[in-house]
């Protein structure tokens, strides 16, 4: 669980996504803040996934 919380890029998403939500409830809600929402929902799971891939990719030994 620590390779999750530690990681770069992970950290980036999540901070990028709270700043993201809390813009959002400062101001007006459009169709715009919908859009910044999902994207940021959809970076957070690709560092999810990137990380999770590093992790099985390192327990079979393959460094590529």
């Amino acid at each position: 669980m620590r390779k999750y919380f530690l990681n770069g890029s992970i950290l980036s998403a999540g901070f990028s996504a709270f700043s993201t939500f809390r813009t959002g409830t400062q101001g007006p809600r459009d169709w715009r803040f919908y859009v910044s929402v999902l994207a940021s929902v959809l970076t957070l799971a690709v560092a999810v996934g990137t990380v999770r891939k590093e992790s099985q990719d390192m327990k079979e030994g393959r460094n590529d």
